[in-house]
């Protein structure tokens, strides 16, 4: 395991914390990732090989086990920890919130894993500490993205590898689908400042009302048109657990800071954050990259 490069502010149970002082942190959102991932504390081997495909596609089994020291930012429940732990020397996985526990339980087995309670920019290692760094789904959650992924991109080491995804800004998309992305705003905007239950609820119907209809069309669109199904509104999830589909309604509508960005604005940050040969998959979801340390 890497060394960690000072003492821990405090403990959260017998988790070292780093937590405190970073400004570069959205505290409402963060709370509610610790509530998303304490509800959604679990996946099958199946579900997380499922999903692991589809944002490992350009850093493969074979590509992995060339790393020896990697870090999990945003881990969450520790699915993608898990995953890459199988092909590495050992990970360190870090999470703002109260997540943390439920990957510290989840990767309990797993003798080459450290959790600990760290945001981007306070993390508590040393700078090109690892070869290989995988951010999937987080900087887009924090105020700013690009100081934050600046902060991370100093942790790897020259020639280490970034694996990040961020959302896209559905520059991709048709005219149609961006407006009803547009209107779909109007009820997250509300639904991310609920309480925590009536959020969660909310987020369930969301779910079976709105998810469900809509992948059932796209199915049954594939069915009839192999070319036009992948492009309907939710067709991603086709190949989804329930389980996966619910998580992803929680976190879509139930998280108060949310910012897109085209793939040209991720090429821009990762160069200002140190990085080069950036490579974007062209399957979803958008836009999962990775980029070398130069």
């Amino acid at each position: 395991m890497i060394s960690f490069s000072r003492p821990p502010v405090h403990w959260l149970e017998d988790i070292p914390s780093f937590v405190d002082g970073d400004k570069n942190i959205d505290h409402a959102t963060v709370e509610a990732f610790g509530d998303e991932w304490t509800r959604f504390d679990s996946f099958s081997d199946q579900e997380i090989d499922t999903v692991a495909a589809e944002y490992f596609d350009i850093l493969p089994a074979e590509k992995l086990r060339e790393f020896k020291h990697a870090i999990d930012v945003g881990c969450g429940s520790g699915r993608w920890t898990r995953f890459i732990a199988k092909q590495v020397s050992s990970v360190e996985a870090v999470d703002p919130s109260e997540a943390c526990l439920v990957a510290r339980r989840n990767t309990a087995d797993l003798a080459n894993v450290r959790v600990s309670q760290a945001s981007v920019n306070a993390l508590p290692f040393a700078d090109e500490a690892f070869d290989l760094a995988i951010c999937l789904g987080v900087l887009h959650h924090v105020p700013n993205t690009q100081e934050a992924l600046t902060s991370l991109c100093k942790k790897i080491s020259f020639g280490g590898t970034l694996l990040l995804y961020l959302y896209y800004d559905l520059s991709n998309r048709s005219m149609p689908y961006r407006l009803l992305h547009r209107a779909s705003e109007i009820p997250r905007k509300i639904v991310a400042h609920l309480p925590h239950k009536l959020k969660n609820l909310s987020c369930d119907l969301l779910a079976f009302c709105v998810y469900l209809p809509l992948i059932g069309m796209a199915k049954l669109t594939t069915a009839v048109s192999p070319n036009l199904g992948p492009r309907m509104p939710l067709s991603y999830y086709t190949n989804k657990s329930w389980n996966i589909i619910r998580n992803d309604a929680r976190d879509r509508f139930g998280t108060p800071l949310e910012q897109r960005f085209s793939q040209i604005e991720i090429e821009n940050m990762l160069h200002t954050a140190g990085m080069s040969n950036v490579r974007f998959s062209n399957n979803a979801p958008f836009w999962h990259c990775t980029a070398i340390k130069s």
